[in-house]
């Protein structure tokens, strides 16, 4: 069984979503939800489906002294940011070589990198009049939303869509691929 970490900064539907679709798996647990805000919903949704939960404010997200053990108590082999905004920084990029991987709201690499994240990404996509938006799957490297992309899903706009109504599109995209795609690069990684 593969522990994972779930990072997270918001209301946490992606985690619930991961949470749920691992509960019963032979392979994936999720071990451990991580926030850099003790006021993230998500905390709630998991500790509601009985998950674990930490909080780490940049101080400590930032401190190997208080991460490492942290990960360690839980014995998390791979971490999933789902909506986690700050950096992941760099001592853990290096402790999770490639077992580190991001769901991003948009097709990078438009639309990627500081500041864009959330309602910012899809205001872009609008601002742009681009015809299609979607979900990137990548790993994480130390440079902002720059790791190798592992999927993307896209999905058609039309030109009266506001942002409300891509950022909606696309999160349908995540609902339904992102768990599958966690569940392949954890196959991938642990057990081929």
């Amino acid at each position: 069984m593969i522990n994972i970490a779930i990072f997270v900064s918001g209301s946490g539907t992606n985690c619930e979503n991961l949470i749920r679709y691992f509960k019963d798996s032979e392979r994936v647990n999720c071990a451990l939800v991580v926030s850099n805000k003790a006021d993230a919903y998500a905390l709630v949704r998991a500790e509601k489906l009985g998950v674990p939960t930490a909080v780490a404010p940049k101080p400590e997200l930032n401190d190997p002294q208080v991460m490492m053990p942290l990960l360690q108590k839980y014995g998390i082999q791979f971490i999933v940011l789902a909506g986690f905004l700050p950096l992941v920084p760099n001592f853990l990029v290096d402790a999770f070589p490639r077992k580190i991987i991001n769901i991003h709201p948009a097709l990078l690499p438009k639309y990627g990198g500081k500041g864009m994240w959330g309602h910012h990404v899809h205001e872009a996509v609008k601002a742009a009049g681009e015809t299609e938006t979607g979900m990137t799957v990548h790993y994480v490297t130390p440079v902002c939303d720059s790791g190798e992309i592992i999927a993307q899903y896209r999905v058609a706009l039309s030109p009266e869509d506001t942002a409300d109504d891509i950022a909606a599109k696309e999160h349908l995209l995540e609902m339904e691929h992102f768990p599958r795609i966690v569940e392949q690069v954890v196959n991938d990684i642990f057990y081929l």
